[in-house]
């Protein structure tokens, strides 16, 4: 059908290590901190896409634990999936996506992110057993509660 929007789907994993400090990326190409993530691929789920995303851009392996939170991007017509994770194994690493990998404070880290990603982890950290955040926003302002 024609006249229909095209939008990708996209999943990023919020990861705690046993501190309570939380799995960073700077990104290499926009130099921006983020929860490690990425578009999802056709044939996996929404969880294996998580893990292979986290994996691929930290050397972290973690496991999905609860889905915190739906984020669509208006201005690139991107819809983001974010998951808590919890931490199971291996040292943050570099990669071709993440110029520095690293475990730190979240509130500290999330002072120096843009809020459309800073939300991202408090809203994974807020988030006990209540329902995911739902939100919209256009690269940096965030709209929606």
């Amino acid at each position: 059908m024609t006249g229909h929007p095209i939008l990708s789907v996209s999943v990023a994993g919020v990861t705690l290590d046993r501190d309570g400090r939380v799995l960073v990326i700077r990104r290499r190409d926009n130099d921006q901190w983020q929860a490690p993530g990425g578009v999802l691929e056709a044939d996996e789920t929404f969880e294996q896409g998580v893990v292979r995303e986290v994996l691929e851009e930290t050397n972290v392996q973690v496991e999905v634990e609860q889905l915190t939170g739906v984020y669509k991007n208006l201005q690139k017509n991107v819809v983001a999936l974010v998951y808590r994770c919890r931490y199971l194994s291996g040292t943050p690493t570099p990669s071709d996506e993440a110029a520095e990998v690293l475990w730190t404070d979240p509130a500290e880290i999330i002072k120096q992110m843009a809020p459309a990603f800073a939300v991202r982890i408090e809203d994974a950290l807020r988030l006990a057993d209540g329902p995911p955040a739902s939100r919209a926003h256009d690269g940096v302002a965030v709209y929606g509660s």
